[in-house]
């Protein structure tokens, strides 16, 4: 006897594609890289720029840490895009179960032929004017 296996649909699988990904990400920190020249020095200074409780932050980041931290705002970043593509998804599927359950009632509900705008309850009755 044959088991049916049922295939997931196209937003299963590339929410569980997504959600792999997120498990190769590394070590990751908030906020942007960037070089600054200072006046009067020759080699540039590294800073992290973030926000925190709404305000923009900056922390020195040593010459020696720099590419390390690079790599790190980079994996942020990734992890910004697969949580938007996650969300995405999900939405799809939360749509594509009310459509479904929609599309499930109304073949469900018997089809009622209306004959000339009369209604069975008020054959008997007077008009209502």
């Amino acid at each position: 006897m044959k088991t049916a296996k049922t295939k997931a649909s196209r937003p299963h699988q590339l929410r569980e594609a997504y959600r792999r990904q997120l498990g190769e990400l590394g070590v990751f920190i908030e906020g942007t890289l960037s070089q600054v020249r200072r006046p009067g020095r020759k080699p540039p200074a590294w800073q992290l720029t973030f926000k925190q409780a709404g305000k923009t932050r900056t922390v020195y980041v040593p010459v020696e840490l720099a590419q390390e931290v690079q790599q790190w705002a980079q994996a942020f970043k990734r992890l910004k895009q697969l949580v938007r593509k996650i969300t995405q998804q999900n939405l799809a599927i939360i749509r594509r179960h009310v459509a479904a359950r929609r599309a499930a009632n109304r073949a469900l509900r018997p089809t009622a032929k209306r004959s000339g705008g009369n209604s069975a309850r008020f054959s008997g009755t007077a008009s209502r004017r």
